[in-house]
């Protein structure tokens, strides 16, 4: 994203200034939103962690993708096309911009910046969650176990600039953001560091291969 986003500016200048953009705080554990369709919505994180999971029919629960700060999610980004549940849940104290995106060609006032602002960064806010989805697909698509939790270590000390680093994410959501079995992913963990290419302290991870 350019330097000249800040996303606390972004904040502050629709707040003084839209009056189609709702904000609002939620607790650890509860659902911010839920995907229907036609709604269209667009939401901004503006603090806080948060995971979109949807439940198939037999109530079995994968994590889609994990939010942060300034991350976007919503229906804009999701069309639901099955009937499985997908519903965004708070990780942890959560404030979250909501905007229906069909509004953006309709102005709240003349000049609002907080639309000039909006339609000026979409482009690239868009591409930034274009990028990510990627990254996700190909994390997904890593054939085993193994290969998947050596990509997502390697994705969090890159984004960390360092490695070591927290896992953002408990063991089991781990296993449901990776989609592989809890038990499963446990043995390999153990493996893995038998092997000597990664050690684990609590929920730190030590990387131990260039």
């Amino acid at each position: 994203m350019s330097n000249d986003f800040n996303i606390d500016n972004f904040y502050y200048t629709f707040s003084c200034n839209c009056k189609k953009v709702q904000k609002k705080t939620f607790s650890k554990g509860q659902v911010i939103t839920t995907y229907i369709q036609k709604r269209n919505q667009l939401c901004i994180l503006l603090r806080g962690n948060a995971d979109l999971v949807r439940y198939d029919l037999n109530g079995n629960r994968t994590i889609v993708e994990h939010f942060s700060k300034s991350a976007l999610f919503g229906e804009v980004f999701y069309k639901v096309t099955t009937n499985n549940e997908l519903l965004v849940e708070a990780k942890s104290k959560c404030t979250v911009l909501f905007y229906i995106y069909d509004q953006l060609k309709a102005p709240c006032t003349k000049g609002c910046e907080f639309h000039n602002q909006l339609a000026e960064h979409l482009p690239e806010l868009i591409l930034n969650k274009i990028t990510e989805l990627n990254t996700r697909i190909e994390l997904l698509t890593q054939r085993t176990t193994r290969d998947k939790l050596l990509m997502y270590f390697s994705m969090i000390s890159t984004r960390k600039l360092s490695k070591t680093f927290e896992l953002p994410l408990s063991l089991t959501d781990l296993a449901d953001y990776l989609s592989v079995d809890r038990s499963a992913m446990m043995r390999e963990l153990k493996l893995l560091k038998e092997d000597g290419l990664v050690d684990k302290i609590g929920n730190r991870i030590i990387l131990l291969y260039e």
